[in-house]
């Protein structure tokens, strides 16, 4: 009945559970599974800085690899892309080329402003797509919720890379779903990006 279901994604802890039902979808009818992850280019995507958008990308193919490891796991093909421009454009596009037969997406993304991103492109495409779309109602709890936690996690991250003697350079500060805390290493200035769902720890750096 179906042969090919796609499940967009932006990596966050919510979109999680449309990725498992999708992946258990592909498993019971021997579909192939497209994970895509759209790098935003409409008018939230054009304040990011070149940094943020390096990051955005590197984050957009760690999402899509997420799903591809479950996938495999489970025994389903899969096929993962990376697209930029406005999410819900490119994710009826990609259905449209790729002969998908239904669209499995979480209801939220992360809370605060990715809630309302991620909201709002899920809407767009239940209302224009050509298939049956899946939406998965998806959780908003936060595990981080203060500072302090975050430089906790921060410390530690630090702490196993070799950087027992960084220092917190600024208070940390909240985006929309993660905690960022400034530090210095012997390397330089880095930005530690605490998920405010999950609690998973990555490193940007921001000077040599």
């Amino acid at each position: 009945m179906y042969n090919h279901l796609l499940v967009p994604t932006d990596g966050s802890a919510g979109t999680r559970p449309a990725v498992v039902h999708g992946t258990a979808i592909a498993r019971r009818f021997d579909a192939t599974l497209h994970a895509l992850s759209v790098l935003s280019e409409g008018p939230y995507g054009s304040l990011e800085s070149d940094e943020s958008r390096t990051e955005s990308k590197r984050a957009a193919e760690q999402a899509v690899e997420r799903v591809a490891v479950e996938a495999e796991r489970e025994g389903v093909d899969v096929v993962t892309e990376l697209r930029r421009g406005v999410p819900h454009e490119e994710i009826l596009s990609y259905a449209a080329d790729n002969d998908v037969d239904m669209i499995v997406m979480g209801t939220h993304g992360r809370t605060g402003l990715d809630r309302v991103l991620v909201g709002s492109v899920t809407e767009q495409v239940v209302r224009n797509a050509d298939v049956p779309v899946v939406t998965v109602r998806t959780s908003d709890e936060v595990e981080i919720a203060t500072d302090e936690e975050a430089v906790d996690l921060a410390r530690e991250a630090l702490a196993e890379r070799g950087h027992e003697d960084a220092s917190v350079s600024e208070e940390p500060y909240r985006t929309s779903g993660s905690w960022i805390v400034p530090a210095e290493t012997d390397d330089g200035t880095v930005h530690i990006h605490v998920d405010a769902a999950t609690g998973d720890v990555r490193l940007a750096r921001i000077d040599e």
